[in-house]
């Protein structure tokens, strides 16, 4: 359970804890955030109300882009990534029964590394706590916000271990916990705007233990939904397929799962999926929102508390990182030179890609799922929009430099 509250609790002063940052929530934003003041000797605490094997198992993205990946190698968190990944430089659109392949990398010279998200948390859980000396606490109850208004905030949290409240004081708290964690609920309402869009449709979400059956992304725009398949690794792959928003996914059984990735991702020519156990069924409802400003007194948002993209786009997890870039550089600019530019200017330059890449999902949603519409009208533009990214190669370029997250440049 998570709390927002204006006063710090009434400790014993000689019990409490200091440091200039509180990181709440260890995922990438966090942890990568966590590990940019360590790089710069500022201390730091990060809490996750996980245990550490959880938050490394935890199924998620695994599409990385590549000026990430740079942030990434320029702070010293790429070692395995760059040993590891997968290097994705094509995509394929399956529609009318063909399949049009998109050699993005050939048009822009850029590429995508595949590397899921629970391997690059595990490799920043082990660089900030074992290498770099941060501490974090796993486990935590009850995190609570302070005096976020004030010089002086604080956060207080029950120790796992002996069930007390602990309270840190500090010069800045990170919310990097999420949609639904205490940071953004202690957003004041008066202060913030929270924009939503709900696409009306759902993805289920499913993992197979199955190799790919293409080398590369495949995307089937199809009259029954849209379906996808994205490589994870030699032997696991993530597969989506379109259905009514908060259906059940015990409506979807193994044999009609396969039936349906067969038909919507099927083309002339191509063999038929190999298909595998699923280890993993869930629906997703696809919606997007944007927190603005994204900060309020000393609190800073980044990743999910402040903006969701539907993973439509493929896009979360490299705005997670590109906050954590942001607020990393400033907020060591400030502890270490006084240097306030950076975090004056942190909730714009965020926001520029978080719309350019909003903006994207929405066009690519239209793509996906325009042929399933139920409406002539739309199928028709729908196709003719997919058409034009083989025909012409302004749109083909357009469109990778979107895909690729170049246009919004870092």
């Amino acid at each position: 359970m998570w709390r927002v509250t204006s006063t710090s609790p009434r400790l014993d002063s000689a019990s409490a804890q200091r440091f200039p940052v509180v990181i709440v929530g260890a995922g990438p934003a966090g942890l990568t955030l966590g590990n940019i003041l360590r790089g710069a000797s500022v201390d730091c605490l990060v809490l996750e109300t996980e245990t550490r094997e959880f938050i490394e198992q935890r199924p998620r993205a695994g599409v990385i882009e590549e000026w990430a990946v740079r942030g990434l190698e320029k702070r010293g968190l790429a070692r395995n990534l760059l040993d590891r990944a997968e290097l994705h430089t094509a995509c394929e659109f399956r529609f009318d029964g063909e399949r049009y392949r998109f050699p993005y990398g050939e048009l822009t010279g850029s590429h995508h590394f595949v590397y899921p998200q629970p391997l690059l948390v595990t490799d920043l859980v082990r660089e900030y706590a074992d290498v770099r000396g941060g501490r974090i606490r796993f486990g935590v109850r009850d995190v609570r916000l302070h005096d976020l208004d004030t010089d002086r905030p604080s956060v207080s949290y029950l120790c796992p271990d002996t069930g007390e409240r602990q309270v840190v004081h500090c010069d800045f708290v990170a919310g990097c916990d999420g949609a639904r964690g205490v940071s953004r609920a202690a957003l004041p309402p008066e202060r913030v705007r929270i924009a939503r869009h709900d696409y009306g449709i759902g993805w289920l979400a499913l993992l197979a233990e199955a190799p790919p059956s293409a080398d590369c992304v495949l995307f089937g725009c199809h009259a029954r939904g849209f379906a996808g398949q994205m490589p994870r690794s030699p032997e696991v792959t993530r597969y989506y397929l379109q259905c009514p928003p908060g259906d059940d996914p015990e409506n979807w059984p193994h044999e009609r799962v396969w039936a349906e990735l067969q038909e919507r991702l099927g083309a002339s020519g191509v063999p038929p999926l190999t298909e595998g156990r699923l280890i993993e069924k869930r629906v997703l409802d696809m919606h997007d929102y944007v927190v603005e400003p994204m900060v309020s007194g000393r609190l800073f948002l980044a990743g999910d508390a402040a903006h969701l993209v539907a993973p439509i786009a493929a896009k979360g997890m490299n705005l997670a990182l590109h906050d954590a870039f942001l607020l990393g550089d400033a907020l060591v600019a400030h502890l270490t030179t006084g240097d306030d530019s950076g975090l004056a200017g942190y909730p714009e330059a965020c926001l520029r890609r978080v719309w350019d890449y909003q903006e994207f999902s929405q066009w690519l949603s239209e793509v996906y799922h325009g042929t399933a519409a139920g409406d002539p009208f739309r199928a028709g533009t729908t196709l003719a929009r997919l058409r034009r990214l083989f025909t012409s190669r302004a749109a083909a370029a357009a469109f990778a430099e979107q895909y690729l997250g170049t246009a919004a440049r870092y």
